[in-house]
């Protein structure tokens, strides 16, 4: 904790007073660039990954980056959507998974989870319970934990696109051509990002560097249906 206080003594003094002007205009409103549905891992900090200034993201992070269906009216998770779509009118929604997610390992794991009925509960939200994935799962059997990891952690993404979709402020917005839909992957140990892209149903650098971090040939297209 004393960490955490230390850090805000140095915001105060040193970092604020750089930025004040920026926050005296945030104070009276915002107009962030884009909604981030990230997964709530320590590790991920979308605003430094994407060297965001206050007031650019409009962050939702829970386990596993999930987008529950309309009818989940519990965990918030519509309700930023909703808000963040129909009141601060936000063009861009990205959904970011990432490397080594927990949630992800918990359905790889699903006996484990016996103890976390929470999460167990949460997790029926996840693109990986879609029939086709667990059939392709079955199919690479030889697979070794890290590359069923990665499939469903992508698979998850596609999936959970094809959830916000469903969205009543969605369908309204993107039948306007006022809101466009991104999912991406980010790689903790490189701090890369690829991009799904729906024509080849498979994941690219966001940016030109890097490549997939499994061979292409091991692993099938991601389908959105």
């Amino acid at each position: 904790m004393q960490r955490l206080i230390d850090g805000y003594s140095r915001f105060r003094t040193k970092v604020f007073p750089k930025h004040s002007r920026l926050f005296a205009k945030l104070a009276a409103g915002q107009k962030p660039q884009a909604l981030f549905i990230a997964c709530s891992d320590s590790r991920v900090m979308p605003e430094m990954v994407m060297q965001c200034d206050p007031g650019d993201l409009f962050p939702c992070r829970n386990a596993g980056n999930l987008v529950p269906p309309p009818t989940e009216t519990t965990s918030g998770v519509g309700a930023t959507i909703e808000y963040a779509i129909r009141v601060l009118k936000i063009p861009d929604v990205v959904i970011c998974g990432h490397s080594d997610c927990g949630a992800m390992k918990g359905l790889l794991q699903y006996e484990d989870l016996d103890k976390l009925p929470l999460v167990k509960s949460w997790l029926q939200y996840a693109g990986p319970s879609s029939r086709w994935l667990q059939d392709a799962l079955e199919d690479a059997a030889s697979w070794s934990f890290e590359q069923k990891l990665a499939m469903l952690t992508e698979a998850n993404v596609v999936m959970q696109m094809e959830n916000l979709r469903a969205h009543p402020a969605v369908v309204e917005a993107v039948k306007a051509g006022a809101l466009q839909i991104h999912g991406w992957m980010y790689d903790i140990g490189s701090g890369r990002i690829r991009r799904f892209d729906p024509e080849t149903g498979t994941f690219h650098p966001l940016i030109a560097e890097g490549q997939p971090s499994l061979p292409t040939q091991a692993k099938p297209k991601l389908r959105t249906a």
